[in-house]
């Protein structure tokens, strides 16, 4: 999966433009500014946007050519982000570190999964939110991205359970349109999820 996420993202063109996720804008605006995480970030769209706000954000990804792609969009944008080469296996939280947690198609399979959404629980503040949006397990039916393996796609019920410990302000699955770069394009099932640390 790295040399695939490495040739991917050593394509001149960002996989999935240099826009923030819609509902990551949406929802990051109305927060106070503070602390984020975002694993898994690629090649930094919502990383670079959150910094210009005034975030102080972290990030990892395995796929060096994703963190480099990150940089270089961070320095297009004149902000600062630190970004770290390292699978989810590798992160290891300081507890009760971040605001907010955004978790942004992340697809892992679920052992993957399983490890590390408890280590992103820890990691959050108490108040701290999470944000994530995802390919639901319908998604296969459309072209505009995501895994084929249903295991590693997201389901309303699945997330409930994961996240049980804190309080879920939002879990819904719908219909959008993607306008993301060449990988996220057109009618896609996606699950979204705002939830609290109590």
């Amino acid at each position: 999966m790295e040399a695939y996420w490495n040739s991917r993202y050593a394509e001149p063109e960002f996989a999935y433009g240099t826009q923030p996720n819609v509902f990551f804008r949406e929802t990051i605006d109305s927060l106070p500014v503070g602390r984020l995480l975002l694993p898994a970030e690629g090649e930094g769209r919502n990383a670079v946007y959150a910094a210009q706000l005034g975030w102080e954000v972290t990030a990892f990804d395995f796929s060096a050519e994703g963190r480099n792609k990150a940089y270089q969009l961070a320095a297009q944008r004149g902000v600062t982000i630190h970004y770290t080469t390292q699978s989810s296996q590798d992160f290891e939280p300081v507890d009760r570190e971040f605001d907010v947690i955004g978790l942004f198609y992340t697809h892992l399979p679920a052992p993957l999964r399983a490890d590390l959404f408890p280590k992103l629980i820890r990691a959050l503040k108490p108040a701290g939110y999470v944000i994530l949006e995802g390919f639901h397990k319908n998604q296969p039916r459309y072209t505009s991205g995501g895994p084929k393996d249903e295991t590693m796609l997201f389901s309303v019920e699945e997330l409930q359970e994961a996240f049980a410990e804190l309080t879920i302000t939002l879990l819904e699955d719908r219909i959008v349109e993607l306008d993301e770069g060449p990988y996220h394009q057109g009618t896609a099932h996606v699950v979204r999820m705002i939830a609290i640390k109590k």
